[in-house]
């Protein structure tokens, strides 16, 4: 259990990790980055706004999952009818023994969240649309369940609050029988909205999922990051909810920028020691990163957890 003075998430000194000056074309952001880690290399695609206001998804790699080097082209671009406004968020699977990429692909006709698949980071595959408009945050469990793969999905609805549902997939493409996992407090940290935000990470007690949670205020809405536990074998099963945040905007980078007072991560890579490593945007302009041990957050779902809801 984290001792009330040490904070949970320890912020990298070198913090900002990644910001426009390193890349080597012209965009105004990085953000929103899943990372994964590939024969022993950590690697990232990161979002980029361009001066159009649409988004690419560039590529940065690095050996110590620290300092990274971006790639000298963009790893995806909106592609087709159905991506002509760009390609945002990327979350990265590994399963199978390949990469799966979901991102949130915008165009005339709404949001819909997009599949991709690569093996190495240097080619990549397009699968398919996997939802219908209106959906973002998609984050694919990295086993299957009983035959089936599991992912997390936040849909965009004013009947209920925005919450996190769970869907399942024979074969990646069609998804169905999704129900509601999680919702949003009541007067709580996330009361606005909530949403995955990392690849679930498998731990003994169960699958750890770090996700956002929006509060808004008089000056406008914050962004910050918890914890839930869902069960091993069952994650359409919660186990406990962290009562408290573990991580919220303080740096300067995090409190300034092109969207002020967020933190918003779609990505973290559990490590041998125990311990993980957890990127998040800052103010949606900056890439971060800390560490954190995967028990102690584990832990925080069942000793703090808060009433359900």
């Amino acid at each position: 259990m984290a001792e009330s003075n040490r904070p949970v998430v320890k912020r990298y000194e070198g913090n900002p990790i990644l910001t426009k000056e390193d890349v080597p074309y012209q965009v105004e952001t990085t953000h929103n980055a899943g990372v994964a880690k590939h024969e022993g290399r950590y690697v990232m695609l990161f979002r980029s706004h361009l001066r159009n206001g649409r988004s690419i998804i560039g590529i940065a790699e690095s050996d110590d999952g620290f300092n990274f080097k971006v790639g000298p082209e963009p790893f995806m671009r909106g592609e087709g009818e159905y991506e002509e406004y760009g390609v945002e968020d990327p979350r990265i699977c590994e399963i199978d023994g390949e990469y799966l990429i979901t991102y949130s692909a915008y165009s005339r006709h709404g949001v819909r969240v997009g599949l991709a698949k690569t093996p190495d980071f240097r080619s990549i595959q397009r699968v398919s649309m996997i939802t219908q408009v209106d959906m973002r945050n998609v984050v694919i469990f990295p086993e299957k369940f009983n035959g089936l793969y599991a992912r997390l999905d936040r849909p965009h609805s004013e009947i209920t609050p925005w919450s996190i549902w769970i869907s399942w997939s024979p074969d990646l493409v069609h998804w169905g029988d999704s129900t509601v996992v999680m919702k949003p407090a009541q007067y709580h940290w996330d009361e606005m909205k909530i949403g995955p935000g990392a690849t679930p990470v498998k731990t003994e007690k169960g699958w750890l999922n770090i996700y956002h949670g929006v509060f808004n205020t008089m000056d406008g809405a914050v962004y910050r990051l918890g914890v839930a536990l869902h069960d091993i074998d069952d994650p359409s099963k919660i186990i406990g909810v962290s009562d408290d945040w573990i991580l919220a905007p303080q740096d300067a980078w995090e409190l300034t920028g092109y969207v002020h007072n967020v933190v918003f991560t779609c990505g973290a890579v559990a490590e041998e020691d125990g311990s993980a490593k957890i990127y998040w945007a800052g103010a949606d302009s900056v890439m971060c990163v800390g560490t954190a041990s995967v028990d102690e957050l584990a832990e925080l779902c069942l000793s703090r957890s808060r009433p359900p809801v």
